[in-house]
């Protein structure tokens, strides 16, 4: 039985809460909130501990804990679970700067600890199916990502770019199989103290090219990727998860053709849990670690410094 904890319990964390709830030979010991009425709420509907403290939540003694908490304290918390030697999956970004995400990436080498990054749309079928198409033979020539929506009151401490960029930024660097060479960003504000609009283009190391379109000023709620590939083109949706792959053009006479991809739907979240905990159980490897998280943060922090040259 795998001794499992949340600490945080905002959206994304009681997702975490219920997927573990709802998978076998995982017992959840407690949770961690400073908002007594959610705390209430969650141990009505789960029947879990729930504490103030993170300190009485690690007291007990567990495998793996994720932190949900807002990101400006991601460094603090995630220090305090891998001083116990606890494997953490730490919700994205991996911190708030680059700084603070090498410190917690040498602490868990020190230690030998699993360190995951949340980078949960690598696990969404619809990507894994775009990553399986390009290969050696059809490679990708360019990648454009738009993650729009609605404006998250939720969400204050940081801007559109490391709230929702981060999950592309990731993606590209995933998607090319390179790093950064080259990356600038243009931004606008017309809500909140942060950046709520970004268009961020890049040039990868292999020379693959990219763009991503994201902002919190969309009423609705869209997640696309387009690749550009040396024999065609992918289109996925990562809402509905659907993939479709389009043959080179050759001549207005005989078009192109398309193919739809059937995707199985799997929650991303349960898969990312699930993939976590057996890398804990040492079954695997981790499949985002820590590195790949600060890898995420040094082109945010070029992206940002970017906008003042």
């Amino acid at each position: 039985m795998m001794r499992v904890g949340v600490i945080g319990l905002g959206w994304m964390g009681k997702v975490h809460l219920r997927c573990y709830t709802e998978m076998p030979k995982v017992q959840v010991v407690g949770v961690v909130d400073t908002d007594q009425a959610t705390l209430a709420a969650v141990q009505e509907k789960y029947e879990v501990p729930v504490f103030t403290r993170v300190e009485d939540l690690l007291d007990l003694g567990l495998d793996a804990v994720s932190v949900c908490v807002p990101t400006i304290h991601h460094a603090e918390t995630g220090r305090k679970v891998l001083a116990r030697g606890i494997a953490l999956l730490m919700e994205k970004p991996l911190a708030a700067t680059a700084a603070e995400g090498a410190e917690l990436v040498a602490m868990a080498k020190a230690g030998n600890i699993p360190l995951m990054v949340g980078h949960i749309e690598r696990f969404n079928p619809a990507v894994r199916r775009v990553k399986d198409l390009l290969t050696p033979d059809n490679p990708p020539i360019s990648i454009q990502i738009e993650r729009v929506g609605p404006y998250p009151p939720r969400i204050q401490d940081v801007g559109v770019i490391k709230d929702l960029g981060s999950h592309d930024i990731d993606l590209i660097r995933h998607l090319s199989g390179s790093e950064f060479k080259k990356v600038f960003a243009v931004t606008s504000r017309t809500m909140g103290k942060h950046e709520d609009s970004a268009l961020i283009t890049a040039e990868m190391e292999n020379g693959v090219l990219a763009h991503i379109n994201t902002n919190w000023v969309t009423p609705y709620k869209a997640r696309s990727i387009q690749v550009a590939t040396a024999s065609g083109y992918i289109e996925a949706n990562l809402v509905t998860q659907q993939v479709k792959q389009y043959s080179r053009f050759v001549d207005y006479e005989t078009g192109y053709s398309v193919v739809e991809w059937p995707v199985l739907y799997k929650e991303p979240v349960k898969e990312e849990l699930t993939h976590f905990l057996a890398a804990v159980k040492g079954r695997a490897p981790v499949p985002i670690p820590g590195e790949d998280g600060l890898a995420v943060l040094q082109v945010i922090e070029r992206i940002f410094a970017s906008l003042t040259e």
